[in-house]
């Protein structure tokens, strides 16, 4: 079995304790990996009293206690493996292989290995207060090694729950990434989308097997006029990161310095690279991505590019601006790789 290194878990390992207490909050119950990466973001942020709240039977005599357990506690690496379920009465009930590295406050560490067991009662039979998923007990055991060795290989006797754990991943680091800035979204939007994007290097021959990478396309931000996506990239391995786009920086110049008048010059004085694109779309027939980010209401002033995905990454191939706020849309190329000659 593969083990599931969640993107908290990696940047428990990598970050200083000072940075580990900023981990962006996380509450996600929609599966029994998110409900344990839920309950340790919570013991890492130091808020005890949401940590307990997601066991269904206490899990110390009072909450002082709980907390009292964790004094000495700076962080907590969490990895999961894969969940089982069976049906018992009206619920489902998942047990869930998981190993913990918690590190004190003087550095030291202590590693333990085991199983949660969760329950889930049926959403479309409940009433309110409606209960989510819950944590039903923990049975965890001191272990010695690394997470993933000491990992259990199975817990349970259901059947194996299919999860996709890129997405979880993508998710995880979305919302270690981008928590602080994106918002929740409103209800009429989907918060991601999720592309396949079949894709060969170049210095393969036609008829090697196709790699596979995902994109994921996360809601970030809306405007009157502009919405704002992030997207995620796992490559054919799985591994997540944040894609990039490379944009050119332009300093427009407007007859007599009049930015309400026409334009005299674009030019390009350096490129950044941006983390967020606005009015994004992906189109997997072409595997490009593009942006049209409206200056004002009208839409008569913008820039707008074109990314194509290629040997695993996006390129920039084209660049338009239009700064003239004249009411009609004539923009002027700043850069194209992109069009035939």
């Amino acid at each position: 079995m593969k083990p599931v290194f969640t993107t908290a878990a990696i940047l428990a390992v990598l970050q200083t304790p000072v940075l580990a207490q900023q981990d962006v909050y996380m509450d996600d119950r929609s599966s029994p990996e998110t409900m344990l990466q839920s309950l340790y973001n919570a013991i890492n942020r130091n808020e005890y009293a949401r940590a307990y709240d997601y066991f269904a039977t206490p899990p110390a005599e009072s909450l002082e206690s709980y907390q009292q357990g964790y004094a000495d506690t700076d962080h907590v690496a969490l990895v999961t493996g894969t969940a089982t379920s069976e049906g018992a009465a009206g619920s489902v009930v998942y047990a869930l292989p998981v190993a913990i590295r918690a590190t004190a406050n003087d550095g030291g560490e202590q590693t333990f290995a085991g199983c949660y067991t969760l329950r889930l009662a049926n959403p479309q039979i409940q009433g309110t207060p409606y209960n989510p998923l819950h944590i039903e007990n923990a049975s965890m055991k001191p272990a010695s090694g690394e997470l993933n060795e000491v990992l259990p290989a199975s817990c349970g006797d259901g059947a194996a729950v299919q999860t996709d754990t890129v997405l979880a991943d993508a998710k995880s680091l979305f919302a270690s990434v981008y928590g602080d800035v994106c918002p929740p979204p409103p209800d009429d939007v989907t918060p991601v989308e999720s592309y396949t994007i079949p894709f060969n290097y170049s210095h393969e021959s036609l008829d090697t097997p196709k790699h596979e990478a995902r994109l994921f396309r996360f809601y970030c931000d809306r405007g009157a006029y502009n919405e704002i996506h992030a997207y995620i990239l796992a490559n054919e391995e799985g591994a997540v990161s944040p894609v990039q786009y490379p944009t050119p920086e332009t300093s427009v110049q407007y007859v007599d310095g009049n930015s309400d008048g026409e334009v005299e010059d674009i030019r390009t004085v350096g490129y950044t690279a941006e983390d967020t694109l606005v009015n994004s779309t992906y189109d997997p027939d072409t595997l490009t991505l593009t942006s049209h980010a409206k200056w004002r209401g009208v839409g008569d002033a913008f820039s707008a590019g074109t990314w194509i995905f290629r040997e695993g990454t996006f390129t920039l191939v084209r660049y338009d601006v239009d700064a003239s706020y004249d009411g009609e849309q004539n923009p002027i190329t700043i850069l194209d790789y992109h069009t035939g000659p």
